[in-house]
């Protein structure tokens, strides 16, 4: 099978098309024909070998945690209610031995497959699970009621525009933070109020929340001054990895809760990734897509994608 590999860590360029022994689906797995692997700066620290110290397994290694495509391959006794043929999506963990969704096979447990949202390409479908899973592990985290504030920065970003449009599907109440020419955007995603991105953005959260909000996602690694947007025994919950460290300490005199945000804590959640596919289908979150890529151009897709200011996912198409 063909895979976008390295060998060795570094800048865009270590990313090669490799070929690769093939895969098969074992008793309890799935195997996937990828057709679309969105590409996330989480793939940039393992090819830069930040994440060098999770990896398992010797080089060449695969990067991607977004995987759409299609079964087509079912091990023996697997239980699933999926048939070979079926469009699926996955979180893949890149830091196992077999690597991440960088391929054009992706053998996984069952559990980790659900049936892809009806009427999405694969391009669109691939740009869920990571993004998806991790907005609403943050909101999970936070366990706000309906009718509470929640404020989200980075809300033009794949994690932010998730969150704020499950956030409202929940009852809440939304601030977010955007640019000017992100403005529109972030209202359409259905922000109550839009408050300028920027050092002292927690500053307007809290002119457009006086008491100060219930609960704040950051999903633009601010950090500084933000837990001043929070009320009193209020949560935040930070998006940072590779790895969670403790999550819900409390710091300082105010009771504000703190909990730092890993996405592969719903590795294998069937029922969470299946609810957001669900989500997806009936409208209820946007997949945003960017530009695709041949897999040949991997490394341009990389080096588009740090740069900045994009809005939607850069994919792979395989």
């Amino acid at each position: 099978m063909k895979a976008v590999a390295l060998q060795q860590y570094g800048g865009p360029d270590v990313l090669r098309v490799h070929e690769l022994p093939d895969r098969h689906a074992g008793p309890g797995e799935i195997r996937v024909r990828v057709r679309a692997a969105a590409v996330s700066p989480a793939d940039t620290l393992i090819r830069t070998g930040v994440a060098a110290g999770l990896l398992q397994g010797p080089p060449p290694h695969i990067p991607g945690l977004d995987a759409a495509g299609v079964v087509d391959e079912i091990g023996a006794g697997t239980r699933t209610g999926l048939a070979t043929g079926d469009h699926v999506v996955a979180l893949v963990n890149p830091t196992r031995p077999a690597g991440g969704a960088y391929a054009e096979h992706v053998v996984l447990p069952a559990a980790f497959v659900v049936r892809a949202p009806r009427d999405a390409g694969h391009a669109q479908a691939s740009t869920l699970p990571l993004n998806g899973l991790t907005a609403r592990r943050a909101l999970d985290l936070l366990g706000l009621a309906p009718g509470q504030v929640l404020a989200v920065t980075g809300a033009a970003g794949g994690v932010g525009g998730f969150a704020v449009q499950l956030a409202k599907a929940e009852g809440l109440t939304v601030v977010a933070d955007a640019s000017p020419a992100d403005e529109a955007l972030v209202s359409t995603l259905g922000a109550d109020a839009v408050v300028r991105r920027g050092r002292d953005v927690a500053e307007r959260i809290r002119e457009a929340v006086p008491g100060g909000a219930d609960g704040l996602l950051d999903a633009a690694a601010i950090g500084g001054t933000l837990p001043a947007a929070l009320r009193d025994g209020g949560a935040m919950a930070v998006v940072r990895g590779p790895a969670e460290p403790a999550s819900g300490t409390a710091s300082g005199g105010r009771g504000i809760t703190s909990h730092s945000v890993y996405v592969h804590t719903y590795d294998g959640r069937h029922d969470v990734l299946d609810r957001l596919a669900r989500q997806a289908e009936d409208g209820a979150l946007t997949l945003r897509v960017a530009r695709t890529y041949p897999i040949d151009q991997a490394a341009e897709a990389h080096r588009d994608l740090e740069r900045g200011g994009i809005r939607g996912r850069l994919v792979l198409d395989f």
